[in-house]
């Protein structure tokens, strides 16, 4: 498809819209379950680094699913990819509205999680097939919009749903959206570049799967009796199976996702700030919901509020980070948008355990303006300059990086939250100081991107 022009078609456009809304409700519905725990933990008698893995696993099987995306984009043709993206998800929400115990919810959310893994990367692929070069800042800014607001607005509308009747409603309310696009998208999208009969690498895909999980669950268990034990062998193990995955992607010729794009130096250096971003947005966005309940002892309907300001300013404000990048450059959006992030965690580091209703609200609005600002822009910083034999594959290696961290972050965040316990504080105090912790951690990230961005402006470009 010839991306030179400057016009897109009206069905191009509704191609991009189908995909793009159902990544939509999938990404939604990743957080919406967050203003949940804590009624969760009580109904179902589990603790929280149980009941976060209704969010901690949906996000690694979508991390798992997307390590696949360049393969599934060249093997299978597009309206096959959203046709099977479309069906995970009603399964899976069919699954949750009836589950009938907290392993039978756990189960549809992992199945659930298919669309998000297959549609996310499409979204941004067929941008990349169809979008005119000079406008790519703008659509991709707005598909950035859709991983950025979707978590974002999560826990309000889950927590809305719980306010209206129980969680149960999330489900019900996204299943005839799903239904509708899929009947739409079917008769819209088309294929704009040959596929290709190539094998799949199974043995490093199931190596590298079982690398990242057993990182998570490493992480998931550091708080446990002896967790950091449990924590060190996972740790190692997790390492070894990398290095033999990285071992065999030199000798393997088979489809999964091409490790060269590690050799693009810019490529390289936007993937860091990208995932430490994204760590940062899903973890802040787990941690604040449940600080507000746990320690301001809040509804969880004033749980999911507390982001609705800040995730709608970013709904009407990322157009315009992606044309700043268009007409001013990297620098702008990228060093401004890690500076407010930065600003934000500061103050939450000095307020973290007194913090009120209105002071969160602000410092959230702070934060997500800058990360909104940074995140999209630079992965669309990365992916205009590179060579575009590569761009499926980088586009995989961002989406997978992007959705595992925030599984990491989600599970950072529920250990550090829940797993200080200081001598004579209350469990609402050590709750506070754990949180304090948790803003601290976003904070040595931001200041880490920042040192990273240095050199990645350094580096010479060919666009």
């Amino acid at each position: 498809m010839d991306t030179t022009e400057t016009k897109i078609s009206r069905k191009s456009f509704l191609a991009i819209a189908t995909i793009a809304t159902l990544t939509f409700i999938g990404v939604l519905t990743e957080t919406s379950m967050n203003v949940t725990f804590p009624a969760l933990m009580k109904t179902y008698g589990v603790n929280m680094n149980t009941v976060q893995w209704v969010t901690t696993g949906y996000l690694l099987t979508v991390a798992l699913l997307m390590i696949t995306s360049a393969f599934l984009k060249r093997r299978f043709k597009n309206v096959q990819l959203f046709t099977a993206a479309a069906i995970l998800y009603i399964i899976g929400d069919l699954m949750c509205i009836f589950a009938p115990n907290f392993w039978m919810l756990l189960l549809g959310r992992i199945v659930q999680s298919g669309c998000v893994g297959i549609s996310g990367p499409l979204m941004t692929n067929i941008m990349l097939e169809l979008v005119p070069r000079r406008k790519l800042g703008l659509y991709l800014g707005m598909g950035s919009l859709i991983i950025l607001i979707a978590p974002a607005i999560g826990p309000s509308f889950g927590g809305l749903m719980v306010y209206l009747s129980d969680w149960r409603l999330i489900f019900w309310s996204t299943l005839p959206i799903a239904v509708i696009d899929l009947f739409i998208g079917r008769r819209v999208i088309g294929q704009y570049s040959e596929t290709v009969k190539i094998e799949f690498d199974w043995v490093r895909f199931v190596v590298l799967s079982v690398g990242i999980v057993a990182l998570i669950l490493g992480l998931n268990l550091a708080t446990s009796d002896n967790g950091w034990i449990k924590f060190a062998v996972l740790f190692v193990f997790s390492m070894i199976m990398l290095i033999i995955f990285y071992l065999q992607s030199k000798n393997s010729n088979k489809a999964l996702f091409n490790l060269k794009v590690f050799k693009d130096s810019i490529f390289a250096l936007s993937f860091l700030p990208y995932v430490f971003l994204q760590l940062s947005n899903i973890g802040i966005n787990f941690l604040l919901p449940n600080y507000v309940q746990l320690v301001n002892h809040s509804s969880s309907l004033v749980g999911g509020m507390i982001l609705l300001p800040g995730s709608l300013l970013n709904g009407f404000g990322q157009p315009l980070y992606g044309y700043m990048l268009d007409r001013f450059g990297g620098k702008l959006p990228l060093y401004l948008g890690n500076f407010l992030v930065a600003v934000s965690m500061v103050v939450m580091v000095i307020m973290g355990s007194t913090m009120t209703i209105p002071v969160i609200i602000v410092l959230y609005l702070i934060f997500s303006i800058g990360r909104s600002m940074a995140f999209g822009n630079t992965m669309t910083y990365g992916l205009k300059v590179m060579n575009q034999n590569l761009r499926n594959d980088a586009n995989a290696v961002y989406n997978t990086g992007q959705q595992l961290a925030g599984s990491v972050g989600t599970t950072i965040m529920a250990a550090l939250m829940t797993g200080i316990s200081l001598p004579g504080n209350s469990n609402v105090q050590n709750v506070a100081i754990g949180s304090q912790v948790s803003f601290g951690l976003v904070l040595v990230l931001v200041l880490i991107n920042f040192a990273v961005l240095r050199k990645l402006f350094k580096t010479p470009t060919e666009a």
